[in-house]
């Protein structure tokens, strides 16, 4: 066998273990979610049913999922706007060096190599010492925001180190403001960029666990609120509840890429035209 073909052979085994660690878990996950009524948390299955997706719509007595679910997603909410405002805002004034950009920089991205349940307990900490009320939408909303700003700061920073600079020159040629030329131009330019910054922003923020543990006060967010099923709920009701939030995960994600394809399509098409004289 020669090396190059010895090569593509173990890559291809290495990354069939790879999808199968990955995924693996989930469809499991995934098929244990559909037994019976008098299924169990492992194999052999007893029965095939969607007893347990209907479950999760009765009252539930082990706990508020859907409670959880709505923080979940108000949170996530909040964090992707905050996240791409502030990573659009700090590439812009980093486009330019300024005293102290380099602290401030490295700075923003420390978080990324804190243990996240130390930022849980400190932000936590400090909310109780300055007599603030520990809660999601206030200091889980902080915490979160250590997590997912420094992927928005360093997606933009790219960006911005490649946008070309004379589209502005052009506008501003035109007579546009810096307003004008900010809404009309940059923002359509990286928009595709802007999409994907907000998806960080709202998958990291709506299944984060650590750095919420200790911020989120009296009300579980689903992350929480699952690991907490775990420990007293013994039927497949959390399989399908992990199925369900699975699926939505996804949806969100197509979501957001079929929204990129949209505007692809249509940059496309203006530019054809453009090019027609229309």
């Amino acid at each position: 066998m020669e090396p190059r073909s010895k090569s593509f052979y173990v890559l291809s085994v290495f990354f069939a273990l790879f999808v199968l660690f990955l995924y693996g878990p989930t469809v499991t996950i995934g098929i244990l979610s559909f037994q019976g009524p008098q299924g169990g948390l492992t194999f052999p299955m007893n029965g095939v049913s969607t007893y347990w997706f209907q479950d999760l719509f009765r009252e539930q007595a082990v706990g508020d999922i859907w409670g959880a679910f709505r923080r979940s997603f108000g949170l996530g909410l909040m964090v992707m706007v905050t996240t791409v405002v502030v990573s659009v805002m700090s590439g812009l004034a980093f486009r330019k060096r300024f005293a102290g950009s380099g602290v401030l920089f490295y700075l923003a991205i420390t978080s990324l190599v804190i243990p996240s349940i130390l930022i849980s307990l400190g932000v936590g900490l400090i909310f109780n010492q300055l007599g603030l009320r520990v809660h999601w939408a206030t200091s889980g909303f902080g915490a979160q925001l250590t997590w997912t700003l420094p992927f928005g700061l360093l997606i933009m920073f790219a960006v911005f180190n490649r946008f070309d600079k004379s589209f502005e020159e052009a506008a501003r040629d035109q007579g546009a403001t810096a307003w004008q030329t900010l809404a009309h131009v940059v923002l359509p330019i990286i928009a595709p960029s802007l999409i994907g910054v907000a998806l960080f922003g709202f998958t990291l923020s709506y299944d984060e666990f650590a750095r919420t543990l200790l911020t989120a006060g009296s009300y579980n967010t689903l992350p929480l609120e699952i690991f907490g099923m775990t420990t007293n709920v013994t039927t497949p009701v959390i399989y399908a509840l992990g199925t369900l939030t699975t699926v939505f995960s996804f949806l969100v994600i197509g979501v957001f890429l079929l929204t990129v394809w949209i505007m692809g399509k249509r940059r496309q098409r203006f530019g054809s035209d453009a090019g027609k004289g229309v």
